[in-house]
């Protein structure tokens, strides 16, 4: 049996080949890396007291949607080297929906991979491909880009260092600046499993939203007392005043957890998160009242296309839309945006203010999507 000889006691483990060649094996994160120059000659690779840092100057980055965001990520050797050696670094992805602890084998399992790069070559994978590219503005650099920002986007991304038999990694996340609103059917209160919620949140250019995007949305003054689906399958709700019907007036103001739930078997409503639109939300100046049919044709033929609800609560918390006219939306309901409450304009908070699901068949104005 060959000797095995690890001068500073890293772990060297190596097959003797018939030729006398050295092979060491792959490693499980994705890449295999066989560098014979850091070591005695032999094939045998150890650590020579150089370390591998990498950091971040930032634990999370909050951008909008359609634009452009940098994770940043960088990494150095302690002490500095006199030659530049050879690195991987490969970015991946833990949506949102299932964050969960920095440490968690559970969440590395989860990872989707963003990017691979040597050198100056490079793999982009799934929905980020022709979307992201490594900074590189100085050495060490290894920021991650991302433009034409999706929805989907949001979480928690790996920047992962690879040289040799060393292996270093920083996490960054990702939001999106955007809107919590609350939806449910037009047939009424708690009508969507989980897969219709997504679907319908969907359908009005938004996503089920994060735990923490419904967090943030309650530190903001969302209350609403009717349960609804998050991204992670739990449902909740937000209550600022505590009241009877709604957990209770004991109840501290907070966000009530119902916990997980059947995804195909429960029903609830949606709480759907909007980011910003690239267009433009506007209330179609039209000289008569409109059914729902009229106001779909008004906006076709001003250019546009009847705007979703996700559209107008971005455009109202994102954009100031201010309009105390109540207008048709595509899921045909009526609404109206106001950032600065005034009378004859609803209540004293600013919100977007909602007539239901009326009859199509009733007159109203129109909000447009261009």
């Amino acid at each position: 049996m060959p000797s095995l000889l690890c001068p500073l006691l890293a772990v060297c483990l190596y097959l003797q080949l018939p030729d006398g060649q050295a092979w060491i094996p792959g490693y499980s994160n994705g890449f295999h890396y066989q560098d014979i120059s850091n070591g005695n000659g032999n094939g045998e690779i150890y650590f020579n007291g150089v370390r591998l840092h990498v950091e971040s100057p930032k634990t999370s980055v909050s951008a909008t949607r359609g634009g452009s965001v940098t994770l940043p990520c960088h990494y150095h050797y302690e002490p500095e080297l006199q030659a530049p050696r050879k690195t991987r670094v490969k970015w991946s992805w833990l949506p949102a929906n299932i964050v969960s602890a920095p440490a968690s084998p559970a969440a590395f399992a989860k990872e989707t991979d963003v990017m691979v790069a040597m050198g100056n070559r490079y793999r982009s994978f799934g929905s980020f491909q022709g979307r992201v590219r490594l900074r590189r503005t100085a050495q060490g650099d290894m920021s991650l880009v991302i433009n034409e920002l999706h929805v989907n986007d949001t979480g928690r991304y790996r920047c992962e260092v690879i040289d040799g038999l060393e292996d270093e990694s920083v996490t960054v996340d990702l939001e999106l600046r955007g809107v919590v609103f609350p939806y449910y059917s037009q047939k009424g209160r708690y009508h969507y499993n989980f897969l219709g919620a997504q679907q319908a949140c969907q359908d009005q250019d938004a996503a089920l939203a994060t735990f923490d995007q419904l967090y943030t949305a309650w530190e903001e003054g969302l209350d609403w007392c009717n349960a609804g689906w998050l991204a992670d399958g739990t449902v909740q709700y937000p209550i600022t005043v505590p009241r009877d019907g709604c957990g209770g007036v004991d109840l501290a103001p907070g966000l009530r957890s119902y916990g997980q739930r059947h995804r195909l078997l429960h029903r609830y409503d949606a709480f759907c998160f909007a980011a910003s639109v690239k267009g433009d939300v506007y209330f179609l100046k039209h000289p008569t009242r409109l059914n729902f049919t009229e106001a779909v044709e008004a906006c076709a033929s001003n250019g546009s296309q009847i705007a979703k609800v996700g559209q107008l609560y971005a455009a109202w918390m994102l954009m100031g839309l201010d309009r105390c006219d109540a207008g048709w939306l595509a899921d045909r309901s009526v609404r109206y945006p106001i950032t600065k409450a005034r009378a004859n304009c609803g209540p004293l908070e600013p919100g977007v203010r909602s007539f239901g699901f009326p009859p199509p068949y009733q007159k109203f104005g129109v909000y447009c999507y261009r």
